[in-house]
């Protein structure tokens, strides 16, 4: 009896021995200092959800600033990252694959997505005041999603890329629908909901496909998986792919899945619509460009020329419909610049597309440079567009000017955008320039950078390096289609230009500064030929936005090549 009890105690020990063994290597680091970024801004959307709970009404814009301030700390948190390429939640055995890598990549999508939503931030300081949105729930949603976009570029597994992009969703359809009791506001986050949820219902099927082929979620697996997979399950495979890329289209925008674009941009509230089409459009890119260069460089035979078609379909949609706006139409400026950001998507997704062809798949740093530095000078500039929208919008319909003492005057009672519509049709710049010469040049200049005309010259060579990258890979077609295109778009980005110099017409002031031309008694105000009410003074968060963005684009046209290194730089 003495040997078997020798045995099944020596059997006990090595189990337990293999057991502790296991457990050690579950057992991992994380690396704060990597995961800061993402980590702070959720940290501050819970701060500010508690702190909603304790503070009365009359000290909730403290809310605000207390969500700009958490932006810009976990913008900052990047700095450290420069120049050391660091991960965590690695697996412990086999190819140690990780799930969160902070490379140049990463941190240049963080900075975009932070900046991004710091701006918003400033911006919003103003809106969520004028428009009585609620505090509390604005804040905690806009930290919420960005801090699901800094997640997203880091994220190197189909799981966590997929809970990142929804973490950047989930937030937004409610951010839309924040303005109570205007119809056209819950409409549009409805139909943001039904088809984001669609969208992500097709991409999960998609990633179960994919993993069902490789029997992995980590891109890296992923990328080695697929070429050796069961040629049993080629078909399932390539559906996968397939199924994935068309839900990463529709986060991005691009058409023929772009029809939730315009609707929801009207529907919003104006930051919000400058963060979905800055933030938002670029965390679907982002998943675009990770599963197809990082998960699916085996199939880039079939993405690449798919994101070409893809991207000539999208750039022409945008820029056609952008272009049959009229001056006059209800929300025409918002519509314009959201049919503009469908066709700015376009240009997005050439370098990712010219990344498929030529054996690029294997190295598209380059490829995928072009498209980082286009989206840093269109998120600067596109973002600038939307709060000259927003300070001629705050600056109130009917009669909203300023006394001689400075205050306001107007309709008795009214709410500077309680129509929905003031200051959002192209008709409102008309003569911006007589009424406030500085915002009228700063929109000029957003919107030459985005025409790709001087002095706006940092637009230009984002252009010409998009366009470069089509060319190296053979695509002469689709570089016809975007130079086609770009004069479409010159077409609409002047006539807006124009109307910001044009006199106001009957002597009527702008959109800006009046509309009924009615005091608060009633009576209407002075306002014959030649002459012009003063206009209101803009909030300072609004030009503190207004101001940076133009500052930040003027640097980058007098020095171009701070954007354009991207394009020269190794990102993984």
């Amino acid at each position: 009896m003495t040997a078997p009890v020798t045995l099944a105690s020596e059997s006990v020990q090595r189990l337990g021995a293999h057991s502790t063994g296991n457990a050690q290597h579950l057992v991992q680091s994380v690396d704060w200092a990597a995961i800061a970024p993402p980590a702070l801004a959720a940290l501050f959307a819970l701060v500010v959800l508690v702190a909603d709970l304790f503070l009365a009404e009359r000290h909730k814009a403290l809310l605000g600033w207390l969500a700009t301030g958490g932006l810009a700390l976990a913008g900052l948190a990047i700095v450290p990252l420069i120049g050391a390429d660091r991960s965590t939640f690695c697996l412990t055995s086999g190819n140690g694959a990780c799930s969160y890598v902070a490379d140049p990549f990463t941190l240049t999508i963080q900075l975009l997505v932070l900046g991004g939503a710091f701006v918003t931030a400033l911006l919003s300081v103003s809106a969520v005041r004028d428009e009585e949105l609620p505090a509390g729930e604005f804040w905690f949603l806009l930290l919420s999603s960005a801090s699901g976009a800094a997640l997203l570029p880091a994220a190197r597994d189909l799981a966590t890329l997929v809970v990142a992009l929804e973490v950047v969703s989930l937030p937004a359809f409610a951010l839309v629908g924040l303005r109570r009791g205007w119809r056209l506001s819950s409409e549009s986050a409805l139909k943001f909901f039904l088809s984001s949820v669609t969208a992500t219902a097709v991409m999960l099927l998609g990633v179960s496909f994919v993993y069902a082929a490789t029997g992995s979620m980590h891109l890296s697996a992923v990328a080695e998986g697929l070429p050796g997979a069961d040629s049993r399950l080629e078909t399932l495979a390539a559906t996968g792919v397939v199924l994935t890329l068309v839900g990463f289209a529709f986060k991005a925008g691009a058409a023929p899945f772009h029809f939730w674009v315009p609707e929801t941009y009207v529907g919003a509230p104006v930051p919000v619509a400058a963060y979905l089409s800055v933030v938002g459009k670029v965390a679907g890119l982002t998943g675009l460009i990770l599963v197809t260069v990082r998960a699916f460089p085996s199939y880039a035979h079939l993405w690449g020329p798919a994101l070409a078609v893809l991207a000539a379909l999208t750039m022409s949609v945008g820029n056609l419909a952008a272009l049959r706006q009229r001056a006059a139409g209800a929300h025409s400026a918002v519509r314009l610049l959201a049919w503009s950001s469908v066709g700015q998507a376009g240009y997005l997704l050439v370098p990712i597309a010219s990344a498929g062809y030529a054996g690029r798949a294997d190295d598209p740093s380059a490829a995928i440079g072009a498209t980082l530095a286009y989206a840093l000078m269109y998120a600067v500039v596109n973002l600038g567009a939307f709060a000259v929208v927003a300070a001629v919008r705050a600056a109130g319909p009917a009669g909203a000017t300023a006394g001689a003492d400075g205050a306001e005057s107007g309709t008795a009672g009214a709410d500077p955008v309680d129509d929905g519509v003031s200051g959002h049709r192209l008709d409102d710049f008309r003569g911006l320039v007589s009424a406030r010469p500085l915002t009228a040049l700063a929109m000029g200049f957003f919107l030459l950078c985005l025409a790709g005309l001087p002095p706006g010259v940092i637009g230009l060579f984002a252009k010409v390096t998009v366009f470069g990258a089509a060319v190296d890979a053979g695509l002469g077609w689709l570089a016809v289609v975007m130079a086609v295109n770009v004069v479409i778009a010159l077409v609409y980005y002047l006539r807006w230009t124009a109307l910001l110099f044009r006199p106001a017409g009957d002597g009527r002031p702008t959109g800006e500064t009046a509309g009924e031309e009615h005091g608060r008694t009633g009576e209407p105000v002075a306002a014959g030929p030649g002459t012009r009410p003063r206009p209101r003074r803009l909030a300072l968060p609004l030009t503190a936005t207004i101001a940076l963005t133009g500052l930040l684009a003027l640097v980058a046209s007098g020095a171009p090549q701070l954007l354009l290194r991207f394009a020269d730089t190794a990102l993984f």
